[in-house]
């Protein structure tokens, strides 16, 4: 594979672009820092495809970065291969307001070849390739110039691995026939709705004690304002006001804003600067939240009730054995959620009903439930059994 040297220069990366366009499929990577952002700041990004490989500086003067972004997200006869993709994707939809398509993600991949949930880049180069990755360039800071030759080595070494392991694990996914249980996955990873920082749904990413219209329409409209906040000074939210700061205010919201001087967490200049004034007019314009977004009890799940909780965890044993016996990752099969909506009596719209999950893992989950299936301990396994063979 040739690796190409540290491309700084528009022609350079055009000409590259020009020539990937015409693989079949190419591995992306980026090396980006967040820590004292909102946005991620990219610093680096990969690209590779069988036959070369190279790191494309973004932060280099004039360079034009419109032919990549073509290729990632206009061009739909290149597959464009990830693995642990969310943060690149997050990039790239900030750029463009797009997601790559179409998408492959290698972590997700593993869930169905039996690598478990959450296979770490480092762990499937060892499992498919025998090779020990190098972890001492991890926490580089990527925004630093020049950068040396170790450095992007590394960066590189993050898609041509990737670009010998896809062809494998594609082989793989053939001999299976499990290629097409990851269609629908792909899809729901390359979705935009996963990569938009909406302000209105900021909300729900805050913990706080309670389920009172009054408090959470109050922690809705607080959390839209540190997100617009954060999002305009291109600071973390943390550092703008932390969650549980969030969620005092929330529930002992300040009468005036000369009361922010008492409130733990924040600095006692807000009881008079202009962001204090904004967090108070945030509060002054909260307004209960609406019974159509209040959250479902993270106890019992509406229509539950005890036996239906029962039955959810006999259904989580079954999806236990069930992912044990095809060697697979559980949560590719059925989510806990799925599971308790069949538990409750719901039949429409489940994804375990519909396709390969149901022939996998939802026709025993439906027989389970309707009294067809059991359990059993055969030769000290747990096994499934049904009710004509007991």
């Amino acid at each position: 594979m040739h690796i190409h040297d540290l491309i700084t220069d528009s022609a350079s990366l055009a000409n590259l672009c020009h020539r990937l366009s015409q693989s079949a499929y190419i591995t992306v990577d980026t090396e980006f820092m967040r820590e004292n952002s909102y946005w991620p700041e990219l610093c680096l990004i990969q690209i590779a495809d069988d036959n070369e490989a190279a790191a494309i500086d973004p932060k280099a003067p004039d360079l034009d970065l419109g032919p990549l972004l073509d290729l990632l997200v206009d061009n739909e006869d290149v597959l464009k291969v990830f693995h642990a993709g969310g943060q690149d994707i997050e990039i790239i939809y900030n750029m463009t307001g797009r997601t790559p398509h179409p998408l492959f993600d290698t972590q997700v991949a593993a869930m169905a070849l039996g690598l478990g949930e959450q296979i770490g880049y480092s762990n499937l180069v060892e499992t498919y390739l025998g090779i020990a990755v190098d972890k001492g360039a991890r926490f580089t800071d990527w925004s630093r110039r020049p950068l040396d030759a170790r450095q992007i080595d590394y960066a590189i070494g993050d898609v041509t691995h990737l670009a010998a392991i896809f062809p494998k694990m594609l082989d793989k996914l053939r001999k299976t026939g499990r290629g097409a249980w990851l269609d629908q996955e792909m899809e729901r990873i390359a979705d935009t709705e996963n990569y938009r920082n909406d302000p209105e749904l900021a909300w729900q990413r805050v913990r706080i004690q309670g389920r009172k219209p009054e408090v959470l329409g109050r922690l809705k409209a607080l959390a839209r304002w540190r997100e617009i906040e954060a999002q305009n000074k291109d600071l973390p939210r943390g550092r703008i006001v932390k969650d549980e700061t969030l969620a005092d205010l929330a529930l002992s919201p300040p009468r005036k804003q000369a009361d922010l001087a008492k409130v733990r967490g924040l600095s006692a200049g807000w009881a008079g600067n202009e962001i204090g004034a904004r967090l108070i007019a945030a509060l002054d314009g909260a307004k209960p939240l609406s019974a159509a977004e209040m959250p479902a009890r993270d106890d019992k799940k509406p229509g539950l009730g005890k036996d239906g909780a029962l039955v959810a965890d006999l259904l989580k044993l079954l999806l236990k054995i069930r992912a044990r016996d095809i060697d697979v990752a559980p949560k590719l099969l059925a989510r806990s959620d799925e599971l308790e909506a069949l538990a409750a009596g719901q039949r429409d719209g489940l994804p375990i009903l519909q396709g390969w999950r149901f022939e996998q893992f939802g026709r025993d989950a439906l027989a389970l439930v309707e009294g067809r299936l059991g359990f059993a301990v055969k030769n000290g396994k747990l096994k499934m059994t049904r009710a004509d063979e007991q």
